[in-house]
């Protein structure tokens, strides 16, 4: 079986070979779109399919999630079996579906094909899952240790990420009940029960994928919590500073208006006994707050 592999959907080659397959013009045009969304088409000889293998980058524990996009077109025309692939160069996941669908293929199954390449995709979406799940952990021990605005930073991107991944997982996920329920699906009856299997994967997947939404939401919650409580404590320190300095404030401020028949305006030690006042309100004003419990 031809198995033609395109690394750009610009490639000259791609319009001899719809000529060739009698490709729709609409699919081609939807291969040379760089956001063209997840789906399968099926056709009466060929299936076209659009899929987003994951790449995954960790700097220690902070992980990038982004997607490349790999356009297939599987069918037989006049009874031949041939398969076209284009895949972005230099993308890990698609590298290792493309080498297990050539080690395990099937030389006239274009359907087996498809299936090897979308099964590997698809267990490759659970390593990245589990890394997320590793940075919602440091994520949440993070924003209870010291919840800055780099904290609430990497919350905001994570999130950002868990929407790209539930995006890319559900539209995988109808792709692949697409294969199911078509009745001129390019999968035979054979491959079907794979199928479902990877739909099972898919379900699966979108279960962790909305715990982890729901992780991310509640380590907001705490982020937003947290700041709360630490302004609560530095208002009441400002607070309590501010009524130990009202005797003061009060004394200096009667005593500063130079008013007739004060205390100890005569006095040679009128200033030390001034102070000594203000000391016994101040000290006075404490034990009234530690009584009342509000310091």
């Amino acid at each position: 079986m031809p198995w033609y592999e395109l690394t750009s959907a610009d490639d000259g080659r791609l319009n001899e070979l719809a000529a060739k397959y009698h490709l729709h013009p609409l699919h081609v045009e939807d291969a040379r779109s760089a956001d063209e969304r997840i789906k399968v088409d099926q056709t009466p000889t060929y299936a076209f399919a659009v899929l987003k293998p994951i790449r995954l980058a960790a700097e220690g524990a902070d992980v990038s999630v982004s997607f490349s996009t790999l356009d297939i077109f599987a069918g037989r025309q006049d009874g031949e079996p041939f398969f076209i692939t284009i895949a972005e160069p230099d993308c890990p996941a698609t590298e290792q579906a493309l080498e297990r669908a050539r080690r395990d293929g099937s030389d006239d199954k274009p359907g087996r094909l498809l299936y090897l390449i979308l099964d590997t995709i698809v267990d490759l979406y659970f390593p990245a899952i589990d890394r997320i799940d590793d940075e919602i952990d440091h994520l949440e021990d993070q924003v209870i240790a010291q919840p800055d605005p780099g904290t609430l930073q990497c919350v905001f991107a994570l999130k950002s990420q868990l929407v790209d991944v539930r995006r890319v997982l559900v539209g995988t996920r109808d792709a692949t009940l697409h294969l199911q329920r078509d009745p001129e699906s390019v999968i035979d009856a054979e491959h079907q029960p794979f199928v479902r299997d990877i739909y099972d994967h898919l379900v699966r997947l979108l279960d962790s994928v909305e715990t982890q939404r729901d992780l991310v939401n509640n380590s907001l919650d705490i982020y937003l919590s947290s700041v709360a409580n630490r302004t609560n404590e530095v208002m009441k320190v400002l607070t309590v500073l501010g009524t130990i300095a009202l005797p003061v404030i009060a004394v200096s401020g009667i005593y500063g208006m130079n008013l007739k028949g004060l205390p100890f305006e005569n006095s040679p030690h009128g200033a030390m006994y001034v102070a000594i006042m203000t000391v016994l309100f101040t000290l006075l004003l404490l034990w009234w707050l530690k009584r009342r419990g509000w310091s």
